[in-house]
């Protein structure tokens, strides 16, 4: 049977990736986690590897980035190579759920915007624990539900600018998920949402020279593959900002010691 693309195949393609925040919530992950130039940090679902090369570039620590999408691998691959970062970076495929290291591995693990898929959300946040270090953090910038019951207006916006299979949960459901795991000291920070700081956001991430990159890949694919061209077909129709999505989504920043 063919593959479908996915939405996350298509993002890979276009090698653009986000998570809610920007490079604020990274830097509150990285203030948070005590990541230093001595840390060794698992980022799990790296996507095209902009936030490994931001903590190898600003910090100087050494990253693994992990993705279970193959052609996220490959763009974070290209990314460290044109940014002469492969010295400090490594990528590999993986799933949350199931990561392919060692107990005990790393001084903290981070997740942006990920952990909100993953069907068995409990599983992947002990995995993240069993390989952190005594001592390490687990920290998580994830989409947030404020209140409920939720708009179907602000559900669809969620689905579409997120991924289809996004399952965002409350801050007491995320809170729960560390304790769960064995975490203490746990941190909580919840914002709203904006959708101009995250318009800037994504393009603090990239630059404007990664800006165009990624359009110009996205205009060839949309010429050539006609399942893009229904995704951006509903993307137009589903992509409507509804005008109470601050009351009901935001985004927090979870952070756990072991």
């Amino acid at each position: 049977m063919k593959h479908r693309e996915s939405f996350f195949d298509f993002a890979a393609q276009v090698g653009l990736t986000k998570h809610l925040g920007g490079h604020e919530a990274t830097r509150e992950l990285v203030e948070r986690c005590h990541i230093t130039s001595d840390s060794y940090i698992l980022d799990v679902g790296c996507g095209v590897g902009v936030t490994p090369s931001y903590l190898a570039k600003t910090i100087g620590c050494k990253v693994v980035g992990v993705d279970i999408n193959p052609g996220m691998i490959k763009r974070s691959q290209e990314r460290a190579q044109q940014e002469k970062l492969t010295h400090l970076l490594e990528f590999k495929t993986a799933d949350a759920q199931d990561l392919p290291f060692p107990d005990e591995t790393f001084d903290a693990v981070i997740t942006e915007s990920v952990t909100a898929f993953p069907e068995d959300k409990a599983l992947a946040v002990r995995e993240y624990t069993r390989v952190t270090k005594p001592g390490g953090y687990v920290g998580l910038n994830e989409g947030t539900w404020l209140k409920f019951p939720v708009p179907p207006a602000v559900a669809a916006w969620a689905s579409q600018d997120l991924g289809a299979n996004v399952k965002p949960l409350t801050p007491e459901e995320w809170k729960d998920l560390l304790v769960g795991a064995g975490l203490g000291e746990i941190h909580v920070r919840i914002s709203p949402i904006s959708t101009k700081g995250e318009t800037r956001g994504i393009l603090d991430r990239y630059g404007w020279g990664g800006m165009l990159g990624s359009m110009v890949r996205g205009f060839k694919l949309y010429l050539k593959n006609p399942n893009y061209r229904e995704f951006v077909k509903s993307v137009r129709q589903e992509g409507i900002t509804p005008p109470d999505l601050e009351e009901y989504f935001g985004y927090g920043t979870y952070v756990g010691k072991k």
